[in-house]
């Protein structure tokens, strides 16, 4: 049997305090109307002081692992940006606090496309059986590198963490993942990027300047590359699966923007019907956002066992990637 990896399970986590656009707009230049007919973004959550994204991915990953009915897996992948510290990684403070010490255990950095290039990693992992079950998780704390003063990018993104367990099957089973399309252009990673605080800044010579510790992005230049680039994986991927756009039941795509999604739909040739969007509850959350929307559609009925699901996301480095499954029958938890 040719052994592949199969959704199992799906659980999110967000922190207790949602900040809506009235509170930012107190602050910022703004207000509810602008930030919705830009974005489609009515509130967003903020983790408390005290809270890492360890926190948030065990909370997210707990949850995906009851819903799977198994307590340990074989590795445990947590995509962020925003880990708790540069040095280690997360995911072993994560796996160990899920009980699970002695597992294999690493981060994946793609920015917002962190989520879908862990699910290909975890999906590789069990066909080279490596691992019979794996852990992934997409977690942020995306509010402790946003520029308070800055309208364009601290209305735009939140925290919170969304997981799925995979285990090994059958490829023609529901719940199978793939094929996959992977992708990066490293001349834009100026688009999307923190300036400071990594090797090239801190081997220059040369002091950060004030504000470069934050966020930053060009707008309107990574609109036009995020349609591009998730459009065309989008396509590349059907392709590979033998699907037609009016096969697929819904499209979740990375929840960077209500009008992105939009666009990616109507080039794909996908109704904007079937898109699932929990952006206007939730805000942009990078690595988190598949996940905590996969989990929000699960738990709302949205997706339905037998359903044909794309996934597509988009994010720094610039980085792209694509997936598709058939939705299978999960508990809820």
């Amino acid at each position: 049997m040719n052994r592949t990896a199969v959704l199992a399970g799906v659980g999110s986590c967000l922190p207790p305090k949602a900040v809506s656009n009235d509170e930012l707009a107190v602050r910022l230049d703004t207000s509810d109307e602008w930030i919705r007919s830009r974005t489609g973004i009515g509130q967003r959550y903020f983790a408390a002081q005290g809270t890492a994204t360890s926190d948030l991915a065990v909370g997210a990953g707990a949850k995906a692992l009851k819903c799977s009915g198994v307590s340990a897996v074989d590795a445990v992948l947590v995509a962020t940006t925003t880990p708790d510290r540069p040095c280690p990684a997360t995911a072993p403070t994560v796996a160990s606090r899920l009980g699970m010490t002695g597992t294999a255990a690493y981060d994946v950095s793609a920015v917002c496309t962190g989520f879908v290039y862990g699910l290909a990693t975890a999906a590789g992992l069990i066909s080279a059986e490596v691992a019979d079950r794996v852990l992934v998780i997409g977690a942020e704390t995306f509010s402790t590198l946003l520029n308070p003063e800055d309208r364009s990018t601290s209305v735009i993104f939140g925290d919170g963490a969304g997981a799925v367990v995979l285990r090994s099957g059958d490829p023609e089973e529901p719940g199978a993942l793939g094929p996959f399309d992977l992708g990066s252009d490293g001349e834009g990673e100026e688009l999307i990027t923190v300036p400071a605080g990594g090797s090239r800044q801190r081997l220059s010579g040369v002091e950060p300047k004030a504000g470069e510790q934050y966020f930053a992005m060009s707008g309107k230049e990574v609109f036009r590359h995020a349609v591009q680039r998730m459009t065309g994986s989008a396509q590349t991927v059907l392709a590979r699966a033998g699907w037609r756009a009016q096969d697929v039941d819904h499209l979740v795509s990375h929840q960077a923007n209500r009008r992105i999604t939009g666009h990616v739909a109507d080039q794909v040739g996908i109704p904007r019907a079937r898109c699932v969007n929990n952006i206007a509850a939730v805000g942009n959350t990078a690595a988190a956002s598949i996940p905590l929307a996969l989990d929000h559609a699960h738990a709302d009925g949205t997706l339905r066992p037998a359903q044909r699901i794309l996934l597509t996301a988009f994010g720094g480095g610039l980085t792209w990637g694509s997936a598709v499954l058939t939705w299978p029958q999960l508990d809820r938890v």
